[in-house]
């Protein structure tokens, strides 16, 4: 390995100023990060006019977090209050605001001020916003997460219907449930939440599942009073439990989907099937909900109460093929029209956008529209080739999907920060993935996702367009283990 990255201690006095483009949870830790590494010249751009990220822009009934909560937190900062194994959405976003006070995030934000253009030339990236800031930086930390450009589905007649009709990451607040007749398209986890939440309280309910999901069982178990006094009180208990959470989540879950062929990967398929067959009792409608495909190869949804849900009096599983929407509600191909109050689109996200729309250029005016023509790739999901001093947070092919990408990011900020020392030790004044780094990694990656179970037979949101998994097809420890420290030989430095 060329060049060690230098000790913390050992670095110099260059003062760096840095742009993070996103506040929600990855942009909360960068800026706590760089504080801590003696950094305090860093504005914080959000779009939005608070914090939060994902957890700010859905507020849909339901909504909750399908990774343990102890472990979908900051390891600085546990959390003894979180009321439930699995927390709801508003806990999560009320943690994530109060770890930005606590740690001194708030005074470095720009709320309401979206990163429009981002331009590097000649060691320092010009950034400029939609209400026209411009500003200039040494450094630019991209966390601006995967979850956050809606996907809209295309389907005729979406400007035909009279009711009201939203994407469930736009949920409106203003429109009444209550009572009425809603339809949901989609049945990933956003519309098996909102099935579980709306089913008791509307007069029907319709869910339009185009493709059948693996449900796995939750225990979201409620923590006593006394539970988190004790995680209080003896803050040690509380990272023991993180820990156990932890290790149990990345050896039973997060390095058997890598391996298709895994004891494990079939124990999860079992008790996914034995969950839909123990509480679904209707053979006709089990047959509908029943894949065809691998449990984990499309992200796994973990729910307490679909199936409970989906199986009472007031609603139904439609599993025709949507013709159009008409004034009145959704029309099916059999010619069915499903007469509506209110249609949810549960329609997921466009994934690939990464930073985008922000138009990015880097060396020689290559921007990041001509680097990602044929898909987006960085290397270890944290550099991109010909973009230097840009760094990524959950960028392309990391670990996504049921994994905390609260962990993903720390390890991530961890490898970061290693390397902007070398800029604030005055080491280097440029530093990016070299093409022939990126190039190597990507063909292990590509030849490694073929052993893992996201290309063993379904439609997914993992694959890219030309139908390889974009995502980390390794171990979690393997992660780890290259997030430790950076090899400078796969840089320009």
């Amino acid at each position: 390995m060329a060049d060690a990255v230098p000790d913390s201690r050992l670095v110099g006095d260059r003062s760096l100023r840095v742009g993070v483009i996103g506040a929600g949870m990855a942009g909360i830790l960068a800026v706590i990060k760089l504080r801590e590494a003696g950094i305090t010249d860093i504005v914080c751009f959000e779009k939005a006019d608070r914090v939060g990220g994902t957890w700010r822009e859905n507020t849909y009934p339901g909504i909750g977090c399908d990774v343990p909560s102890h472990v979908y937190s900051y390891s600085f900062a546990p959390n003894p209050d979180f009321t439930r194994m699995f927390s709801p959405g508003h806990e999560i976003q009320a943690y994530l605001e109060r770890v930005a006070v606590d740690h001194g995030v708030v005074p470095h934000l720009r709320l309401g001020d979206e990163v429009v253009s981002a331009i590097y030339d000649r060691g320092v990236w010009h950034l400029e916003t939609a209400r026209g800031h411009r500003a200039d930086f040494d450094v630019v930390i991209a966390a601006s997460g995967v979850l956050h450009h809606p996907r809209m589905p295309e389907i005729d007649g979406v400007d035909e219907f009279e009711g009201a009709m939203f994407h469930s990451a736009r949920w409106d607040q203003d429109v009444p449930i209550d009572g009425r007749r809603v339809g949901v398209i989609g049945t990933g986890s956003t519309a098996v939440q909102i099935t579980g939440a709306l089913v008791d309280r509307v007069e029907h309910f319709s869910l339009f599942q185009r493709t059948p999901q693996w449900i796995m069982p939750m225990d979201n178990k409620l923590f006593s009073d006394d539970q988190r006094a004790t995680f209080r009180n003896e803050p040690h208990r509380l990272r023991e439990l993180r820990d156990f959470l932890e290790s149990a989540f990345a050896e039973n879950f997060a390095d058997a989907v890598v391996d298709a062929k895994s004891e494990r990967l079939e124990q999860i398929e079992d008790t996914c099937r034995a969950n839909l067959y123990q509480h679904v009792t209707d053979p006709e409608l089990r047959r509908r909900l029943e894949p065809d495909y691998r449990a984990a190869c499309k992200r796994l949804v973990v729910s307490a109460d679909f199936y409970d849900a989906i199986q009472k009096p007031n609603a139904e599983l439609v599993t025709a093929a949507i013709s159009r929407i008409e004034r009145r509600g959704i029309r099916t191909d059999t010619g069915r029209l499903h007469e509506l109050d209110v249609i949810v689109l549960a329609t997921g996200f466009e994934v690939d956008r990464f930073m985008r729309p922000t138009v990015i250029t880097g060396l020689d005016g290559r921007t990041l529209e001509e680097a990602w023509a044929d898909g987006p790739t960085a290397y270890l999901s944290v550099s991109i080739p010909e973009f230097p001093n840009l760094f990524m947070l959950n960028g392309p092919n990391g670990p996504v999907g049921n994994f905390s990408l609260i962990q993903v990011a720390e390890l991530q900020m961890d490898y970061i920060l290693q390397l902007v020392r070398r800029l604030q030790a005055g080491l280097s004044t440029e530093i990016h993935a070299t093409e022939a780094a990126m190039r190597e990694h990507e063909a292990r990656r590509i030849e490694a996702a073929q052993a893992t179970v996201w290309v063993t037979g379904c439609n997914s949101w993992y694959l890219d367009a030309r139908g390889v998994p974009a995502a980390w097809p390794w171990p979690f420890r393997r992660f780890r283990e290259v997030m430790a420290e950076p090899d400078l030989d796969a840089y320009h430095h």
